[in-house]
């Protein structure tokens, strides 16, 4: 296959998982105001559908990005630690969301009858989803096919160096 035949597939692929991820997300969040919720409270049910869209949502950021990358770019530090960052990232955020079914949450059986979504649990969800939009950043302003990364300013005060260069 040609290059630019995977390029649409990868933006037909991006759009496509970024609405499945969004309908999701919405579903998950909005199911009291939409009358699906089965159970009183955030349930586990909705918290799978909070993490399948939340997955979809940053797969289709990566394809996105990988995208605008140029073709034959060579790939940097900074690009594989934001890839491994987020991934780390939408492990914790499963890891939080389903800690009371895998038997490390707060509200365990006998005192609950039933696995409840706490703010113990919201925290560690909140901590994935910041975890997977900084490894995003760090993938996209990786430098591609320039010399040094974006984010080199950050770290040098916007003095261009040689010998503290980022890649």
């Amino acid at each position: 296959m040609n290059r630019e035949f995977v390029a649409q597939i990868e933006g037909v692929l991006s759009i496509i998982l970024l609405v499945v991820g969004l309908v999701f997300v919405i579903i998950a969040l909005g199911a009291e105001m939409l009358g699906l919720d089965l159970t009183p409270g955030f349930g586990m049910v909705q918290m799978l559908e909070l993490l399948i869209g939340l997955s979809c949502l940053t797969f289709a950021g990566y394809l996105r990005a990988h995208r605008m990358r140029p073709v034959g770019a060579p790939r940097s530090l900074q690009a594989d630690i934001g890839i491994r960052l987020s991934a780390t990232g939408l492990v914790f955020a499963y890891t939080a969301g389903w800690a009371d079914l895998i038997g490390i949450g707060t509200h365990l059986e006998p005192a609950f009858n039933r696995p409840f979504v706490g703010p113990l649990q919201l925290g560690g969800f909140l901590v994935g989803v910041i975890m997977i939009a900084v490894g995003l950043l760090m993938y996209v302003t990786s430098r591609g096919s320039r010399e040094t990364s974006s984010l080199e300013a950050l770290f040098t005060n916007g003095a261009r160096d040689e010998t503290t260069s980022l890649s």
